[in-house]
């Protein structure tokens, strides 16, 4: 090896120091941190003021860049900051830059918040046989972000879990897609060349209840979380002493006094949790910074010991002897403290006698045993009050909407699609005060009193039946209407011949986001649209028969030449039997000869009526309904 002397070394360091100084500070952690959703592919919602947020350290300057304009700001006490962007017309791909981080391939479009259960995120990989088109896609105009699952009942969160990221809908990529996302995103983008950004915060198996704020909850109880008795738990269930009790210099002039060694009952101590316990020792100069060793019996249960404020041992069950090192640099010639945290969860913990409680220097040992100060750091009784209020504590609401909901709120976006019900068949008379609660609640905490709602109504599911039946399936469409027909800025897309009578989640994804995106031509793009099938309005009574009137007939009522099927038929007898039903106009006549003296009438009314065929001539299927309240 050749050695080099003189400039040749000065040479040789300024080159390595070329060579390391990039690598170096690319290593260095940024001072500017971003929420995991804005991030390289993301899609910024067109038209609207935007949000970018993060955190830095507090009152640290950033400078957002994007598309030419710069926006600067600061770090507030909390370390949070935010920029807001005036309105961006669409396209892309840009770059946005804050401080040091880049994020590229950044498009400007329309972002639907796409929420619910289990079918709102089927992934695209189950399609594939259906719609062999997905493996071939080429579309990096629409993007796809699934938020991580993150339950929090108990509090708000201010950022989403994970590090999920953005994909396009490349080949490459798009395997990573939720299935009703992407078809209603290919259908969007085709339709009106403008990006699209599906933002999926979704979960299999979870009730509307869950996605809802606590505030919005109020109508029903049993899903209110007692905030008052949490906290008073959480104080019941905290260590007073924590952090406190073992410094050095701690005032403990006003504790209750007690005889070392001894269990808790023989002295009066009724506790059931942690005890601390504190005693003033003196040591003579010789033993100034010098180490010790430390003998504190057997405890029980466990324990945390610490010398003038220092820990020197922990010990988690009761039987082995207490033996710890006091290291050098913490006794003092004077007045010392050594204080032990007592832990027994069921009562009697204690020091047993008959064992030694002392500290060895090299030439002195000082009697630990005698009198001590204690206090009740934790009594688990306490606690006891506040659990009786809190018995729902595994079944209130908001758990989804506190942590992927309300983390979204500062990420604009067009509108919401909403597909869920299956999890709340059983209890479907509460689903509509629910759906309204949860987009009541999604308005204000967007800011957006008018954004747009697009539910899928529950397909067809489970074995047809013979005879009509009452269904909670049908009772939650019901709701599902009611609320598309009570709720402005709301369309339904009715979907009960979509379904798989033997699979809860039907592969029909495709068909279903073409139904919600006519929803959103008439919402969002204001085109003018027929975007639903009939709805049932009002009924009459003549005869024994029943005339059903409707709107949203768009040209015409149709059951494509087939005789109407799924019409059912009562009398005060509340005994529904299939009925004939027959078009006329824009009207439909119910009867069935064993019913002379109707009253009420059913369509659609099941778990699976698939071959229900009432429509108007765009194609659209009229909802399921019925004129009773039975």
């Amino acid at each position: 090896m050749k050695l080099h002397t003189g400039k040749s070394v000065k040479l040789l360091t300024l080159t390595l120091l070329t060579l390391l100084l990039p690598l170096s500070s690319s290593t260095l952690e940024a001072k500017v941190k971003l929420p995991p959703l804005i991030s390289d592919k993301m899609v910024l919602q067109r038209d609207t003021e935007l949000k970018i947020w993060g955190w830095a350290n507090p009152g640290e300057k950033v400078t957002v860049r994007f598309r030419g304009n710069y926006y600067d700001t600061a770090a507030g006490e909390d370390g949070k900051w935010i920029v807001t962007l005036p309105p961006q017309k669409p396209g892309g791909p840009f770059i946005l830059e804050v401080n040091e981080i880049i994020l590229r391939d950044v498009l400007v479009g329309d972002v639907w918040l796409c929420s619910g259960q289990s079918n709102q995120e089927t992934p695209i990989v189950r399609l594939t046989d259906l719609f062999p088109e997905i493996n071939v896609s080429n579309n990096n105009m629409i993007r796809h972000y699934k938020v991580p699952t993150q339950d929090s009942p108990e509090q708000l969160q201010d950022n989403i879990a994970g590090n999920a990221v953005w994909y396009s809908g490349v080949a490459s990529e798009v395997m990573n897609w939720t299935a009703l996302a992407y078809f209603y995103a290919q259908i969007a983008y085709e339709h009106t060349g403008i990006p699209v950004g599906m933002l999926v915060s979704s979960l299999g198996g979870s009730a509307i209840e869950s996605w809802v704020g606590q505030e919005h909850l109020k109508e029903f109880p049993r899903l209110i979380l007692d905030k008052e008795a949490l906290e008073g738990l959480k104080y019941a269930q905290s260590d007073k002493g924590s952090g406190k009790w073992n410094a050095y210099d701690f005032d403990d002039t006003d504790w209750a006094t007690t005889t070392v060694p001894g269990m808790w009952r023989d002295r009066g101590i009724d506790a059931r949790g942690v005890v601390w316990y504190r005693k003033d020792f003196e040591l003579p100069q010789s033993m100034d910074g010098k180490h010790a060793k430390l003998y504190v019996g057997t405890l029980v249960n466990n324990d945390s010991v610490f010398v003038n404020g220092h820990f020197v041992g922990f010990t988690s069950y009761e039987y082995p002897p207490r033996r710890y090192t006091i290291p050098a640099g913490i006794l003092k010639a004077g007045k010392n403290v050594i204080a032990v945290k007592l832990t027994a969860d069921f009562g009697n913990g204690g020091f047993i006698p008959d064992k030694p409680y002392k500290v060895v220097g090299d030439d002195i040992t000082v009697d630990l045993e005698g009198t001590w100060k204690y206090k009740i750091g934790k009594d688990n009784r306490d606690a006891a009050e506040f659990e009786a209020r809190l018995t729902n504590r595994k079944t209130v609401g908001s758990g989804l909407y506190n942590g992927m909901i309300y983390p979204l709120r500062d990420y604009k976006v067009v509108g919401a699609i909403w597909y869920q019900g299956e999890s709340n068949t059983g209890n479907a008379h509460e689903y509509y005060p629910l759906v309204k609660a949860l987009v009541e609640n999604w308005r204000e905490l967007w800011n957006k009193p008018d954004m747009p709602f697009l539910f899928v109504q529950l397909p067809n599911f489970m074995e047809k039946r013979d005879q009509p039946s009452d269904s909670g399936w049908a009772r939650i469409r019901e709701a599902q209407l009611k609320a598309a027909s009570n709720i402005d800025n709301t369309a339904l897309a009715v979907t009960y011949d979509l379904g798989e009578w033997n699979d809860i989640h039907p592969l029909n994804k495709k068909d279903m986001a073409q139904r919600l995106f006519l929803g959103a031509r008439k919402l969002v793009y204001k085109e003018k649209v027929v975007a639903s099938g009939p709805v049932f309005t009002d009924m009459k009574i003549e005869g024994n028969k029943i005339i059903l009137s409707f709107t949203n007939t768009g040209s015409g009522l149709t059951s494509n030449g087939q005789p109407l099927k799924h019409f059912a038929i009562a009398g005060e007898d509340k005994k529904f039997v299939w009925a004939d039903a027959v078009i006329k106009g824009n009207k439909v006549i119910v009867s069935h000869k064993d019913v002379p003296n109707p009253v009420a009438v059913r369509y659609a009314w099941a778990d699976n009526p698939d071959d229900a065929n009432l429509k108007n001539k765009e194609g659209l299927l009229a909802s399921p309904f019925r004129t009773d309240e039975w």
